[in-house]
């Protein structure tokens, strides 16, 4: 009403909105995490299209891609075997290198010796069983199916995964710059709100960084 002039208070002009809260997604644990890379796999009936959602799942958890980081990747960005880093583009197009594990390269070379559509360079690196570029919906589902196979929470979601990545490096020393770094966050702030640490693991990385710890 003062915005609007129909009265005329300046002590309003003080106030502020409560800040709205973004929710986070919750972690997995590494055991769980561990077995959505393994059951991943099991869920489909054809061969092929189990090794993509399970190479798809492991950028999300091995490099901590966006969803839509891992389903933007063409043949021609797709790692080969002994490489060390991926370059990702992220939002508003900025440009990142991520390193990347053997694990998440050979998943995506088994993947790719199986896919039976054509891999042409240009073409999209993951494709759905019509030879199209693979929906985010696609993986969403099948990590629903996980989700009800393995007993997890609704928070364990595709994003979770990317959460999850963040999350363990810093619980096992990992520097937060570093994370913020290969999570493509353009703040730090940012990067703070998707490390919610356990407080055990914290304490644990504390006893065994700090000098004094070791008296």
């Amino acid at each position: 009403m003062n915005k609007q002039q129909l009265i005329n208070n300046h002590v309003l002009d003080i106030l502020r909105t409560p800040k709205k809260t973004q929710a986070i997604p919750k972690a997995l644990t590494k055991g769980e995490a561990q077995q959505v890379m393994e059951q991943s796999l099991e869920l489909q009936d054809d061969t092929w299209v189990g090794l993509r959602d399970q190479a798809v799942l492991l950028l999300l958890y091995g490099c901590g891609l966006r969803i839509s980081e891992a389903l933007d990747l063409n043949q021609e960005d797709a790692p080969r075997k002994g490489q060390d880093f991926l370059r990702v583009v992220g939002k508003r197009n900025k440009e990142r290198l991520v390193p990347i594990l053997p694990v998440v390269c050979d998943a995506i070379a088994s993947y790719q010796a199986s896919c039976p559509f054509p891999t042409a360079q240009g073409s999209p690196l993951f494709l759905g069983v019509k030879g199209k570029r693979l929906s985010a919906r696609i993986i969403q589902l099948q990590t629903q199916k996980l989700r009800g196979l393995l007993g997890l929470p609704e928070t364990a979601t595709p994003h979770a995964l990317r959460h999850s990545f963040a999350t363990h490096l810093l619980s096992n020393g990992g520097d937060l710059r570093a994370i913020q770094e290969l999570l493509g966050h353009s703040s730090l702030s940012t990067t703070q709100r998707y490390t919610d640490v356990d407080a055990d693991e914290l304490l644990k990385v504390y006893d065994k960084a700090h000098p004094s710890a070791q008296k």
